[in-house]
């Protein structure tokens, strides 16, 4: 069934690339010997796609989104590249003005007119693969579909299409399945083990013809891994169908960190517990169990009656460097500390996501990176 699945999918990419002006690629990644990297190996940049005034992501709130940018990408320009998606170069100058405004220098700051209607590069964007070892390293880009979780916010097609931008760019090969697929739905320890959600991956919005270990063998193929770990659902108000990245994510080979929350009358205690008690039945390729870490919840966080999806779990791995979001809240300080623990070569930091998080995400939300 997955070769008939392959081959349908491989033609149907043909068209696809037809019209973004690539060729037709008939090997997977996997037969071609690429993986996705975990994400704390080296970094060449961190991609991201600047918000529009005209989006629906933070509605009647705006103003404040370009600062936390402008934080967030002050702390990675001290390690990596930062390459942003903006709409043209109207935007490039309103954001260049920002970041002047911010005083965080532009040297290692590129702009590209690979439009999209919202931030969210995690979902978005490339998901990059490599092979071979470190001085010879070869990189190609995954291109899934994307229709916006599931349909919600339409349009979505330019979105659709900035992997196939950030691809001609770096003049790297295109694999495109035609399977959507999220960045933040899925999270891997660059050892043969990926984390998702059954919430988000087997919800009939996304894939509704492919069944479990379809999109187990797919992700197996186009990513390079040998296992799937499925937790099952995600927290209270994540519009995404339950993301991963809100939950629990690798920080090591054989350490996971999971948020738990403490309040029994808390709507998330009941689901994250049990996706407590599924981490702690994982196995990796070795038979051994995972360590894992687990890092409080900031509490319950609403605006305009809306619960949001606040989790400390949403941080960034970059060169040299963590970015984990704070929520004014008295756990802050304590999901710092751990995961400082976690990452002993890496300064961790916490910033300030309280106006990001109005637009249901995070920091990991809004980022790509692209390995070296």
């Amino acid at each position: 069934m997955l070769a008939i699945y392959l081959a349908f999918s491989l033609i149907s990419t043909g068209f696809r690339r037809i019209r973004s002006g690539m060729t037709n690629d008939m090997e997977t990644p996997r037969r071609a010997g690429f993986r996705m990297p975990a994400e704390w190996e080296p970094h060449e940049a961190t991609w991201l796609t600047w918000p529009r005034r005209e989006g629906i992501s933070f509605p009647g709130a705006y103003e404040p989104v370009p600062r936390v940018y402008a934080e967030f990408i002050r702390v990675l320009i001290e390690h990596e590249e930062v390459r942003i998606n903006v709409w043209d170069s109207a935007m490039e100058e309103e954001i260049r003005q920002c970041l002047a405004l911010a005083r965080v220098p532009l040297a290692r700051v590129f702009f590209h007119h690979f439009p999209a209607y919202e931030p969210w590069c995690r979902d978005h964007g490339p998901i990059f693969l490599v092979r071979g070892a470190a001085a010879q390293r070869e990189r190609a880009v995954v291109d899934w579909a994307y229709n916006a979780w599931g349909g919600k916010y339409p349009p979505f097609d330019l979105d659709d299409a900035v992997p196939q931008h950030v691809a001609r760019l770096r003049g790297l090969r295109l694999f495109s399945p035609a399977v959507v697929m999220e960045g933040g739905s899925i999270d891997v320890n660059g050892c043969g083990s990926l984390l998702t959600t059954e919430a988000c991956l087997l919800n009939p919005n996304r894939n509704p013809s492919l069944s479990k270990r379809d999109i187990e063998m797919i992700l197996g193929e186009y990513v390079g891994i040998s296992q799937v770990l499925w937790l099952g659902d995600g927290i209270v108000g994540d519009d995404t169908d339950g993301h991963v990245d809100d939950l629990a994510r690798f920080v090591s080979a054989n350490t996971l960190v999971t948020v738990v929350e403490d309040d029994p009358a808390d709507e998330n205690y009941e689901l994250l517990r049990d996706n407590l008690d599924r981490l702690k039945g994982f196995r990796d390729l070795e038979g051994r169990p995972f360590r894992i870490v687990e890092l409080p919840m900031p509490g319950r966080l609403e605006r305009d009656g809306q619960r949001l999806p606040a989790s400390y779990a949403n941080f960034y791995i970059a060169n040299g460097v963590v970015v984990v979001p704070a929520f004014r809240q008295r756990n802050d300080s304590v999901a710092v500390d751990l995961l400082q623990a976690c990452f002993p070569d890496r300064r961790v930091v916490g910033l300030d996501s309280t106006d990001l998080i109005w637009g249901l995400g995070s920091f990991h939300c809004i980022s790509q990176q692209e390995p070296a």
